[in-house]
């Protein structure tokens, strides 16, 4: 979803500005030993992306064939978001999605994760779709939570706890 805004003052719809902007939320769960990942994606957008990759209609609202759906996001997130731990690529499983507002929730784990004080991030989520997508990232450890932003070109971010 191109999300537009326009100055005070200027109501013209010449002026207005279209973003284009995902949301990944890493949080690790100490107690379970888990990584939990939540990525929030405008549905259009999604959808543009995933009927120009798989070439088929995509409806995320009304999936006429939900395995197959799940298996297709599935399929698109773990190819462009990954997470590596100790320089070892953190596998990622899929548990589901839902449709809030506008926006689709993209829900993985990554199970038997030990304590760690660096992840490296790569997402180039929706990059094929508009080079003006910007990939917000938070990851959370123990409480403490770091932000980096990605925008078209970078792809990747490290961050230490």
């Amino acid at each position: 979803m191109s999300l537009q805004y326009q100055a005070p003052g200027n109501a013209t719809v010449a002026d207005a500005h279209p973003y284009y902007v995902s949301v990944t939320e890493i949080d690790y769960n100490a107690s379970k030993k888990e990584i939990e990942i939540a990525c929030k994606i405008f549905t259009d957008d999604f959808e543009q992306t995933l009927r120009s990759v798989y070439n088929t209609k995509i409806d995320l609202y009304k999936p006429a064939d939900k395995k197959l759906l799940d298996r297709q996001i599935a399929g698109y997130i773990e190819k462009h978001l990954k997470l590596y731990i100790g320089g070892k690529n953190a596998v990622l499983s899929y548990a589901g999605y839902e449709i809030e507002g506008e926006a689709a929730w993209c829900y993985f784990s990554v199970p038997g994760i030990q304590p760690f004080r660096s992840i490296q991030i790569f997402n180039d989520l929706l990059y094929s779709h508009k080079e003006e997508q910007v990939n917000l990232v938070h990851v959370k450890i123990n409480g403490e939570r770091k932000s980096t932003r990605l925008t078209f070109p970078g792809t990747d971010a490290i961050l230490q706890f």
